[in-house]
């Protein structure tokens, strides 16, 4: 044998003694995604199933089942989550694999209550749908073929033994209200709790693998998970950078670790070793005062430029780790201090010391089952939400804590999250087992998610202060003590309690609503969480007139308000049948699963609205679903518009108005709701109008003791000087009868002031042959370079009671431009409510729903599929208010 004499030939001997060694801290990692074997609990039923998913989309997929959103198929499917079911998969065991010293079978999320087994040997079990599992299965892995077997629980059967076996006292509720068709105890299970029913959506107790399933082996260690927190030192006026590392190692490993952010010049080498077992190991990262750090800000605020931290440990000069993250750096304070002239106190956020008022809506999952919810989904239902001005999201307690993809596009957007855990319209239990499973839920939650700029604040449940305040459960005085104390147990001494130690970067806040820091004084629970002087509220109201401003609370912050409308026709047409499409069939009954809540719909509608009477039975079923859609609309932008003008005024000790959520942004299957975007993404008239009324510079127009008041509304840094344009317009007229214009007045940035007043019957009286009844408004703000925001309308009467309001014979034509389509419209005279539709065309258009006080205008639409002006003009039907009676 000869050895290798050249330069080269040493150096790759060399190399491959340095690989080999190296290899020595890699790690291996064996995905088990993709296609498994799925078998109910006798055997009857056989099939593949990819992974992740669940057993509904199994079934489906294969042809087992139709469409679960079809017509009545919640009802008819329920047996699939009275079943049991098992996933089994065989992988091949590697040398690879087996030589290394740990070999962990890791779960991101099972669904829900499931026995793990390996090759004929249990291995672990899981109970909580939000939580990722781990199971060190080494010694239990085999050359070539290995089985692996996830045995799931039926969920609902589940969650009623946990009732059972609660036998000291009740946790209510026991079961949701019969209109919504669901299943009961789910507080008694980790799991998304409206996969048993909600208001809005149908039962589906899903079970299965929802995210993914690998084998990670490795020598030395393995990084779990990385957190980057940016804290700032007002005293200081600095930067640092909290980094924490959740490793996994084998034996005492020490190395030394190197931080760095090289835009920022920032690098930190230290000494550190890593225990046995699974530990958190923070680090601190100073950044020098002189860098000039860019800031993360809310959408209509600024930018969100974002730094790289690399992370990389070495042991004896060979690397042990290695990884990069994004940093965002912005603060966020929740201000609750003393207001002037108000009892009670503030309720806002600061973002990097600007109050800025938050505009959006709240978030529910965005189906049934979560293997569903696509990227695609996901940026497109975000990307609506920055599109109509929306600066924030909640992401609500009875759902998911969203896939990080969720989170990443709200940090690229701008989009603040108030992130609430998932608990939500319940108590729940206090069992050891059952706060230990939560307290490793709400540990892993915040490591996975405290990195988001976008999460602003953490909020420990939706409305269980409430419940238990106004007492929704009937619970006998004498008990409520018990009931105070698992409250405080739970959200208390151990989610708040986890959150302070695991992030001091955001507020957390109890429950939603809540009075904060004054619910606190009382111990945790006020005597009126919807105080409107403190704290976040919640106000629904289906039967007052909702055009009436009175009927709203002036709160410090409305985290949830709202209406329900039904989606549009094409929408529901994919899920029913010619027999379905009538606003009393079985079907429409069905599918409302919030009491009353079809009655309630109409008699909103018929305060201001003439109901429509086709003979058409399926014209008059389309036209009733359009006067919801008007309806849920004027009557959201009323309550928005109300808060949004409140905002620098304290009223009889109460305003300063700091957030507008409205329920919902989104919806879960083809139903009616409280959203403004349907299932599938297409928007509601709500959605149009929200585009201008969360407006950046917005003027609202409303009347007090028949005085009519004009608000300049600006979220703007800096200030304008604007004035107001009002037009005042017959109802049998294109031409305005008049025109008139207030004197020019100095608007703060971030304010909202009064900027037209005058008394309705002077208005019309120097404007000559108008009446309340024959007449309407529109109104904008100018300034010396033009128009700014949004052109408003106030009605002076009910449009049910317009004198002259005519058919308008509305014409449109279509044309392909270079990246759009434009559709030119030609109106004969004035037009309310006017809403183009292409039906299963998916896409948007630049504005819809709109009051037409012109003869001619363009609106262009966006299509999300090809399309051609052939199909769009076929399928495009115009309605206005006027054609439905």
């Amino acid at each position: 044998m000869t050895l290798c004499g050249n330069p080269v030939c040493v150096f790759s001997i060399f190399l491959c003694l340095f690989f080999e060694v190296l290899s020595g801290f890699s790690s291996e990692t064996l995905n088990l995604n993709g296609k498994w074997s799925l078998s109910n609990s006798n055997g009857s039923v056989s099939l593949p199933a990819e992974i992740p998913g669940c057993v509904h989309s199994a079934l489906q997929q294969e042809g087992l089942i139709q469409d679960p959103y079809f017509r009545f198929n919640d009802v008819s499917y329920r047996w699939i989550s009275f079943d049991n079911w098992t996933y089994t998969t065989t992988f091949t065991g590697s040398t690879q694999l087996t030589t290394k010293q740990k070999v962990l079978l890791v779960f991101d999320g099972v669904d829900t209550v499931a026995s793990i087994w390996l090759n004929g040997v249990i291995i672990g079990k899981t109970d909580n749908m939000f939580r990722r599992y781990d199971f060190s299965v080494r010694d239990l892995l085999k050359d070539g073929d290995n089985v692996l077997k996830v045995t799931l629980l039926s969920p609902v059967l589940y969650a009623s033994e946990r009732r059972r076996a609660h036998s000291a006292y009740s946790v209510p509720p026991e079961c949701p209200p019969d209109v919504q068709k669901g299943e009961c105890h789910v507080n008694f299970i980790r799991k998304e709790q409206s996969s048993f029913s909600w208001d809005w959506g149908p039962s589906f107790p899903t079970m299965g693998l929802w995210k993914g399933v690998r084998l990670e082996a490795f020598d030395v260690l393995q990084l779990i998970q990385v957190s980057s927190v940016p804290l700032y030192n007002f005293s200081l006026s600095q930067w640092r950078v909290q980094v924490e590392l959740l490793v996994d190692a084998v034996q005492t490993t020490k190395g030394q670790i190197t931080l760095s952010i090289p835009e920022l010049g920032s690098e930190q080498i230290v000494q550190t070793q890593f225990l046995p077992g699974k530990a958190k190991n923070s680090f601190t990262l100073h950044i020098s005062k002189s860098s000039q750090v860019k800031l993360w800000w809310p959408n209509g605020h600024g930018d969100q430029p974002f730094y790289r931290l690399t992370v990389s440990g070495f042991q004896d000069g060979f690397m042990i780790l290695n990884t990069e993250s994004k940093v965002y750096f912005r603060t966020v304070e929740l201000v609750q201090e003393p207001v002037v002239g108000s009892p009670g106190l503030s309720f806002y956020f600061r973002i990097n010391g600007k109050p800025i008022f938050l505009k959006g809506s709240n978030w529910i999952p965005a189906h049934s089952f979560q293997d569903r919810v696509t990227p695609a989904v996901l940026r497109n239902l975000l990307q609506s939400a920055v599109d109509a001005s929306m600066n924030a999201l909640r992401v609500w307690g009875g759902g998911v804590y969203e896939q990080d993809l969720f989170y990443s596009i709200c940090d690229e957007m701008g989009i603040m999250v108030w992130q609430d855990f998932m608990f939500a319209c319940a108590m729940y239990p206090t069992e050891e087992d059952f706060i230990q499973t939560v307290r490793e839920e709400v540990i892993q939650q915040v490591q996975r998610l405290n990195s988001h700029p976008s999460i602003i604040i953490w909020s420990g449940n939706n409305e269980n202060e409430a419940a238990l305040a106004t007492d929704w459960f009937n619970i006998p005085v004498s008990q409520r003590p018990t009931y105070l104390k698992d409250y405080v147990k739970l959200y208390v001494d151990n989610i708040r309690a986890i959150v302070q130690e695991e992030d001091q970067s955001r507020p957390f806040l109890v429950s939603s609503p809540t009075n904060g820091a004054e619910s606190e004084q009382e111990g945790w629970v006020a005597a009126n969480p919807y105080d409107p002087h403190y704290g976040d509220t919640h106000f629904y109201s289906y039967t007052l007139d909702c055009w009436d401003w009175r009927t709203f609370p002036r709160t410090r912050f409305s985290s949830e308000y709202g209406f329900q409308s039904w989606p549009s026709f094409s929408t529901l047409q994919p899920v029913s049948i010619k027999e379905d499409w009538s606003y009393n069939s079985k079907f429409t009954s069905h599918r409302q699963h919030h009491e009353d809540g079809n009655q309630q719909m109409l008699l909103q509608a018929a305060i201001h609205f003439n109901l429509p009477n086709s003979t058409d039975p399926l014209k008059r079923f389309t036209d009733t679903l359009y006067i919801t859609q008007v309806m849920q609309a004027e009557c959201v932008r009323a309550q928005t518009e109300f808060y949004r003008r409140s905002q620098s005024e304290i009223i009889e000790g109460k305003g300063h108005t700091m957030g507008a959520l409205y329920w919902q942004l989104n919806d879960i299957w083809q139903a009616p709701s409280w959203s403004s975007i349907e299932f599938g993404g297409k928007w509601k008239m709500l959605h149009y109008f929200a585009q201008n009324f969360f407006a950046a510079v917005l003027p609202v127009g409303f009347e007090d003791d028949d005085m009519l008041f004009i608000y300049a509304v600006s979220d703007l840094s800096h200030d304008l000087k604007l004035w107001a344009v009002v037009s005042v317009y017959s109802w049998s007229d294109l031409d305005p009868v008049c025109t008139l214009k207030s004197d020019p007045l100095m608007i703060p940035g971030g304010s909202a002031v009064v900027i037209f007043k005058q008394p309705v019957a002077a208005l019309l009286a120097g404007c000559g042959r108008c009446t309340r009844l024959t007449c309407l408004l529109t109104f904008h703000l100018e300034d010396s370079s033009g128009q700014q925001g949004p052109t408003n309308h106030h009605f002076l009467s009910s449009p049910k009671d317009a004198q002259g309001l005519q058919r308008p014979n509305i014409t449109a034509k279509v044309q392909e431009d270079q990246s759009s389509y434009t559709v030119i419209l030609q109106s004969a005279s004035v037009a309310a409510f006017v809403w183009l539709d292409v039906g299963n065309v998916p896409g948007r258009f630049s504005s819809n729903g709109f009051l037409m006080v012109s003869r001619n205008r363009t609106v262009s639409f966006n299509a999300w599929r090809n399309t051609s002006v052939t199909e769009l003009s076929r399928s495009l039907t115009i309605t206005s208010l006027r054609e439905v009676y």
